[in-house]
């Protein structure tokens, strides 16, 4: 195959997968993945999430929470109250989503036992020098 037909061919291949990772790049993001779980069990409010997400900062969760609902996983209800309450949900959409999830929390969940020692093992294996030196 000719040099010009194999960047023909992976340009179509690109144009294919990029929205694909797009989306998972998207939902498989660290901040994501904790405020699918955290709204899954229905509205939230901003104040929550924020306290319920160890190490996000306001600005993180403010923009994770943008994105999330112009990909249309989460909706924003304001309501109007003195202070403006403020609540997230998960869509129908995200709430498909969230099943998978939970599918990858478990089993991260019954084998991390198994990946923490096969990590120990591998760096005791591939260690370019003994502690003792």
């Amino acid at each position: 195959m000719s040099q010009r037909n194999t960047g023909v061919t992976s340009q179509v291949v690109n144009a294919h997968a990029c929205p694909v990772r797009e989306v998972l790049d998207r939902v498989a993001g660290k901040w994501s993945v904790q405020i699918l779980v955290a709204a899954a069990h229905g509205p939230i409010r901003f104040t929550d999430l924020e306290r319920g997400i160890e190490g996000i900062s306001r600005r993180m969760l403010t923009l994770t929470l943008r994105n999330l609902e112009r990909d249309g996983l989460v909706t924003r209800t304001v309501h109007p109250t003195v202070p403006p309450k403020v609540e997230y949900a998960l869509t129908p959409v995200a709430r498909e989503l969230h099943a998978s999830l939970q599918q990858l929390t478990d089993w991260a969940e019954r084998n991390r036992l198994y990946v923490a020692e096969a990590r120990a093992a591998y760096d005791i294996e591939h260690d370019p020098e003994p502690a003792d030196a």
